[in-house]
């Protein structure tokens, strides 16, 4: 053991250190290293948590933009080639797939699959529009009542698929 002599005003003081101190703050050392890596940790799943939870907010925006542009250019089409106005026959061989039509400018918004199908009519019945302001001679007008279905994949492997379903109802042209 050291002994240290300490002289203050004519007294003398021995002290012997045993490094208790030491021993002390090591322990607390410790303790707060075991604290900062748990911390780190959790912080850790958080990010991951928020970057799937922000690459799902991205899949649903992409497939619903999807929508919107093919809606979009079914009723602006100028070519008179809108998949909306024809007829029941047109849709006996089942779902229509779509995904030539969509154009996505962004990398990040590919479309796994799309399709365009008849809604909710399995014998192909010509179903009358909802109550509309315009008027027929025949006093009922023919409706095909569509659904659009888009799915877009996401995730680390992409195993993951968010699905946006529109419906349409649209006049067929006589």
């Amino acid at each position: 053991m050291v002994k240290n002599t300490y002289n203050l005003n004519n007294i003398t003081i021995l002290k012997k250190q045993q490094g208790v101190v030491l021993v002390v703050s090591l322990v607390f050392l410790i303790a707060l290293t075991a604290v900062a890596a748990a911390l780190m940790q959790n912080t850790t799943t958080d990010m991951k948590m928020s970057g799937a939870s922000e690459e799902r907010v991205i899949a649903d925006q992409c497939a619903v933009s999807a929508v919107d542009e093919f809606v979009f250019k079914q009723v602006t089409s100028e070519s008179g080639n809108n998949e909306f106005k024809k007829s029941i026959e047109s849709f006996k061989v089942g779902a229509k797939n779509i995904s030539g039509a969509l154009t996505s400018t962004q990398p990040k918004c590919f479309i796994a699959s799309a399709s365009l199908d008849l809604d909710n009519n399995v014998f192909m019945l010509d179903v009358p529009c909802p109550r509309a302001f315009g008027a027929s001679s025949v006093g009922q007008v023919s409706c095909n009542a569509l659904l659009i279905q888009i799915s877009r994949k996401y995730g680390r492997n992409k195993t993951s698929t968010v699905e946006v379903n529109s419906g349409i109802v649209q006049q067929v042209k006589p």
